[in-house]
C-alpha cells in the first residue's frame, strides 16, 4: 500500500470554524456567556453609614441620661452634706463622688457586655434601648425632686455668686407672695393696651419682655402720668443718658422723642435699661438698681467704687435712702407677668406644690424656665 492510498482512505480533517468573539462576551469552557458590567456595590457604604448613625444615637442618649443622673445625685449630695465641717460634710461628700465614679464604671462595663449580647440578635436593639433610657431619665426631670436637686447643684457649681442669687431670688418669691391678687390682676388687665409697644421694644433691644413689663408695673402701675418728681409717662422717664435717647430715636425713625407717646416712652426706657445693664457687666440686679438710681449721686458705679462693693448683696448696706428693694419689686412683677402669660392665671405661691412649680418656671431675666 503506497502513501497515496493511505492518505485517501483516512478520514478527512476539515478545519474547525473559528468562533467569533462578540463584544461584551466571556468564553467559559465551551459556552459563550454575555459579559455583565460590574457596578460598584453600595452595601459597604450603607452599612457603615447605618452603623455610624446608630452609634451617634447611642452616645447622645447615654450622655443625656448620664448628665441628668449626675445633676440629680450631686444635687442631693450637696443638699445632704452642705457645710464646712470636715468629717460631717466635706469627707462624706468626697466619698459620695468616689461612689458615683464607681457606679459609673460598673454601669459602663455592664452596658458594654449588654450591647455585645444585643448585637447578636439585632443591631436595632442598642439604639432603641439607649433612647428609652434617655427618655426615662428626661421624664424624671419634670418632677419636683429633680427641680430641687437642680437648684442645689446650681448652687454647688455657682459657688458664692449663685448662693447670693438664690437668696435674692427667694426675696422675689416672697414679694410675689405678698402681692394682693385682685390689685395685681387689675394691673395685668391694664397692661393689654401697651403690650404691642413693649413687645416691639423688648425684641429690638433684646430684653426679656416680661422684665420690661415688670419695669412698667413698678414705675407707673400701667397708669401713664407726669409725676411731681419729674417722671413722664409709662416708665416715668426722668434724666436718661444721651446715648439711650439717640438709640431710641434711631429705632423709632423720628427726629424728636415725645415722652407722652407710650411707644416713644417704652423705647427710651428699654434703651436706658440696656445701657445700665451693659455698664454693670450684665448683672441683672445691679442693672435694675442703676436704672432706678440714674445719674443721682454720681450713679451706681461711683457709689460702688466709693465703698468697694462688688455685687448687689454688698452694695445694699451703703444705699442709705436709695430704694434698695427696687430690683425685688421689678422682678416680682415680672414673675407675675410670666405666670400670667404661660399659665393663663396667677398661681398662689403657698398653695399645694405651686412654690416648686413657680421656681421651675423661673424669674424673668434671672434664669429661664427649667
Amino acid at each position: 500500500m503506497n502513501n497515496t492510498t493511505r492518505i485517501n482512505n483516512s478520514p478527512s480533517r476539515q478545519p474547525k470554524p473559528r468562533l467569533k468573539r462578540r463584544r461584551n462576551a466571556v468564553i467559559r469552557s465551551d459556552r459563550i456567556l454575555p459579559r455583565t458590567r460590574r457596578r460598584p456595590s453600595k452595601n459597604l457604604f450603607d452599612g457603615f453609614r447605618r452603623k455610624l448613625l446608630f452609634t451617634s444615637i447611642e452616645i447622645t442618649a447615654l450622655f443625656i441620661a448620664a448628665a441628668c443622673a449626675t445633676i440629680l445625685l450631686l444635687g442631693h449630695a450637696a443638699n445632704r452634706f452642705s457645710g464646712t465641717g470636715f468629717f460631717a460634710n466635706m469627707l462624706p461628700f468626697t466619698a459620695g463622688i468616689l461612689v458615683l465614679i464607681l457606679i459609673t464604671s460598673i454601669f459602663l462595663i455592664g452596658w458594654w457586655k449588654l450591647r455585645q449580647w444585643l448585637r447578636l440578635h439585632s443591631e436595632y436593639w442598642i439604639p432603641a434601648l439607649s433612647v428609652a433610657l434617655a427618655l426615662q431619665t428626661m421624664w424624671f426631670v419634670t418632677h419636683d425632686q429633680f427641680t430641687m436637686a437642680y437648684g442645689h447643684f446650681r448652687t454647688l457649681v455657682g459657688g458664692k455668686e449663685e448662693a447670693g442669687r438664690v437668696t435674692i431670688a427667694h426675696q422675689v418669691y416672697a414679694a410675689y407672695r405678698r402681692q394682693d391678687p385682685a390689685q395685681l390682676q387689675k394691673m395685668l388687665d391694664r397692661s393689654r393696651d401697651y403690650r404691642e409697644a413693649i413687645e416691639d421694644a423688648a425684641r429690638i433691644f433684646r430684653i426679656d419682655v416680661h422684665l420690661l413689663h415688670g419695669l412698667a408695673a413698678t414705675e407707673s402701675s400701667f397708669i401713664p402720668r407726669t409725676s411731681n418728681d419729674g417722671g413722664h409717662g409709662l416708665f416715668q422717664i426722668t434724666r436718661v443718658p444721651e446715648a439711650a435717647i439717640n438709640q431710641a430715636r434711631r429705632y423709632l425713625g423720628v427726629e424728636k422723642i415725645a415722652l407722652d407717646n407710650h411707644k416713644h416712652n417704652t423705647f427710651v426706657a428699654a434703651a436706658t435699661f440696656k445701657h445700665y445693664l451693659a455698664e454693670m457687666n450684665g448683672d441683672l440686679f445691679l442693672g435694675l438698681l442703676a436704672y432706678n438710681i440714674g445719674p443721682a449721686n454720681g450713679g451706681l458705679r461711683f457709689i460702688m467704687q466709693q465703698y468697694g462693693a462688688t455685687d448687689f448683696t454688698t452694695i445694699q448696706p451703703y444705699l442709705q435712702t436709695l430704694p434698695r428693694d427696687y430690683p425685688i419689686r421689678v422682678l416680682s412683677y415680672s414673675l407675675a407677668f410670666r405666670l400670667w402669660h404661660q399659665e393663663g392665671k396667677l398661681l398662689a405661691y403657698e398653695e399645694g406644690s405651686n412654690a416648686i412649680r413657680i421656681q421651675r418656671i423661673g424669674i424673668p431675666g434671672l434664669h429661664g424656665s427649667l
